[in-house]
């Protein structure tokens, strides 16, 4: 049993970067495309007991799952297990409401970005866009959020969401404190190297720089994120706190995070549709 849980929370990851690889270079698809996936996901998850999803839009507190479970403690009271980044952002709302397109299908150029205004100088591009990889790279102006994932499991920060679970527990509680950032070419914005900066306090290993000036999170309960549940509900059970404010980071401490980090991450994600569907969303307490 534990072999088993621990393969598939690998596999969370996985398929972020096996869907990209089959449609680098596709064009983007018609918004049929995600009503279909909509549809097929709704068909899936009917009567057979799936908890609330996510991500959804965090400024409608609408929800119509029955699905109860208890809030995941404060982060204070777990440990970091994991931080990664999703191209563009997968919440709606607050300061990220403009929609980035259809994308492709998987993830890719969907989701949703800043909704303000960002300097020329901001939107300067690099001579060649960081965190690049065969399935994306980011460049000044792009909009991502970074999830940092907690477990309330004796675990270390490391690679995927395996890291979030040690014997002998087996179903940790998870939470997610998520943050929106844009990328802009201003070597005075937040460094985003500092802003992964983790320590132990208290015997438990905390994110100490998470911003505490981008508004109050929605706290809501939902599930794990990523394409691969585009058609397919998430089983994973996640508090979330999802920060209505972005952040602006400069685009060049995120080039060096992509390149050495302990959690081997080297690109954003992909994003996971937004969920609309009220029997698949949490009311918002």
């Amino acid at each position: 049993m534990s072999t088993q849980i621990l393969y598939k929370l690998a596999l969370l990851s996985l398929p972020v970067m096996t869907l990209q690889s089959c449609v680098v270079g596709s064009d983007p698809v018609e918004k049929k495309t995600i009503a279909q996936q909509r549809a097929t996901l709704a068909k899936n998850t009917n009567n057979i007991g799936f908890g609330p999803q996510s991500p959804r839009d965090i400024d409608r507190s609408v929800g119509q799952n029955p699905l109860v479970f208890s809030l995941a403690p404060n982060a204070k009271q777990m440990n970091l297990c994991n931080i990664h980044l999703h191209k563009n952002a997968e919440h709606k709302g607050g300061e990220f409401t403009t929609y980035a397109g259809d994308g492709n299908g998987h993830g890719y150029d969907t989701g949703y970005k800043y909704s303000g205004q960002l300097t020329v100088a901001e939107q300067a591009p690099l001579a060649e866009a960081v965190c690049a990889s065969e399935y994306s790279a980011i460049q000044s102006g792009d909009t991502l959020e970074v999830h940092y994932v907690y477990s309330t499991s004796l675990v270390q920060p490391g690679a995927t969401l395996a890291a979030c679970v040690a014997n002998p527990v087996l179903n940790p509680q998870l939470r997610v404190e998520g943050q929106v950032i844009v990328a802009v070419n201003d070597e005075h914005a937040t460094d985003f190297m500092e802003m992964t900066k983790y320590a132990v306090s208290d015997k438990r290993t905390q994110a100490i720089n998470i911003p505490t000036d981008t508004g109050t999170p929605v706290e809501y309960v939902g599930s794990t994120t990523g394409p691969s549940y585009n058609e397919q509900g998430s089983p994973y059970k996640v508090t979330w706190s999802v920060r209505p404010e972005m952040k602006k980071v400069n685009i060049k401490s995120l080039g060096k995070w992509c390149e050495r980090n302990v959690f081997d991450e080297d690109h954003a994600h992909g994003v996971r549709n937004l969920i609309t569907n009220p029997n698949l969303l949490s009311p918002i307490q």
